[in-house]
């Protein structure tokens, strides 16, 4: 495998290793008896959800995490055996498709429970679902009162209905709030319980808790960011491994004297006499446009600054430091911090937003490269 299979200068490479060895961490801190939910939603964070599955199905995970109907119907012609969960709502007129797959479907009201078993009665088929509980983080679910109770008895009396498992969300403000929240659902499971209705799965820790707050792991652990090596947690220890770096070579170099200027608006001035160097990436490619007037890139070892406007295609990097430069020299844009690279972390900081949303806005135009053991394993195109 060759880099000219890559059919462009910018790209995105995930190390295959630091996946594994982050899985392997998180089924190692859980135990066996903790089921983990591998949170694959957003094309797998950046990382390319169905070059990953494997890697952690065969590591750890008991099923994959995604949000809506197109990603697990993605992942589902690839791996038809894999359980995947929808952890969104999916409009009623789709369950034909939930059914086809063989997805596990979220359910917040009984009128949806109500529509999926009419479905999965006229197909002869099962639907497993999973049932998600609102303990104050208010985006969806059965808010937890008498009401709702007795829906979810009158969902577990559905025919061809299994429920699988219940969630529900933490706000993660603070410690007080977080045991509000989990003492409430405890208490949905106390009530189901005493009416002999019992679901063999509740979780309700994401990566933060799962590793902050093991009292919280319950029956699963819904495992995001950590599986890619992106640490939002701050009491509990794992051991992780960014796994994604984002890379491109200098494709054109200008000499410009003090005074020109550089993109739009000319709102970036040379000092003094430059080489200006273009980069092909720029926002299409998921780079923050914010990033205009703070942001770098890693060459040659140094810390080169971003200049003028990042354009959709493009960026351009001043040379002052590096004046050796070459077209043809690798940047790093996202490395993982060590070798004075700028890591997702620092990325977010940086746009002033958090590190799931660096690694999740980066586009499908970049190819991804996989590697094992510094080796080009795989290359992923989305468009051809």
């Amino acid at each position: 495998m060759k880099h000219q299979d890559l059919l462009r200068e910018t790209y995105i490479e995930i190390n295959l290793d630091r996946i594994e060895h982050n899985i392997r961490a998180i089924r190692e801190m859980c135990g066996p008896s903790t089921n983990i939910g591998a949170v694959v939603k957003a094309d797998a964070y950046g990382h390319g959800a169905v070059a990953l599955a494997p890697v952690l199905m065969e590591n750890g995970a008991d099923l994959l995490c995604v949000a809506t109907l197109s990603e697990g119907i993605e992942l589902k012609q690839h791996f038809p055996n894999y359980p995947v969960l929808l952890m969104g709502l999916t409009r009623n007129e789709y369950f034909d498709d939930v059914l086809h797959y063989h997805l596990i479907q979220t359910i917040d009201t009984f009128e949806q429970a109500a529509a999926l078993s009419q479905s999965a009665v006229k197909h002869k088929q099962t639907a497993h679902i999973h049932i998600k509980i609102d303990t104050g983080f208010h985006r969806l679910g059965f808010l937890v009162n008498e009401e709702s109770i007795d829906q979810i008895e009158a969902i577990s009396h559905l025919p061809n209905i299994v429920i699988d498992g219940i969630f529900t969300h933490l706000v993660l403000l603070d410690n007080k709030t977080n045991e509000e929240q989990f003492q409430l659902f405890l208490s949905v499971k106390e009530t189901l319980d005493n009416r002999n209705i019992h679901i063999p799965c509740w979780h309700i820790a994401d990566s933060i808790a799962g590793v902050d707050y093991p009292q919280y792991r319950m029956d699963g652990i819904r495992a995001g960011a950590i599986l890619y090596g992106l640490k939002g947690f701050h009491k509990g220890e794992l051991e992780l491994r960014q796994a994604i770096s984002f890379k491109s070579r200098i494709n054109h170099i200008t000499h410009i004297r003090a005074g020109e200027g550089v993109s739009y608006d000319f709102t970036w001035r040379a000092e003094k006499d430059t080489q200006i160097a273009t980069l092909p990436f720029g926002y299409a490619d998921g780079y923050p446009r914010n990033m205009h007037g703070k942001g770098w890139v890693t060459l040659h070892g140094k810390r080169v600054p971003i200049v003028g406007v990042i354009c959709m295609d493009q960026c351009m990097v001043d040379l002052y430091e590096v004046p050796e430069a070459c077209v043809g020299d690798e940047v790093i844009i996202y490395g993982d911090g060590s070798a004075n690279t700028m890591s997702i972390q620092e990325a977010a900081l940086l746009a002033e937003t958090n590190k799931n949303d660096i690694v999740s806005r980066l586009t499908r135009r970049p190819p991804r490269v996989y590697t094992r053991k510094g080796e080009m394993v795989k290359v992923s195109h989305f468009f051809l």
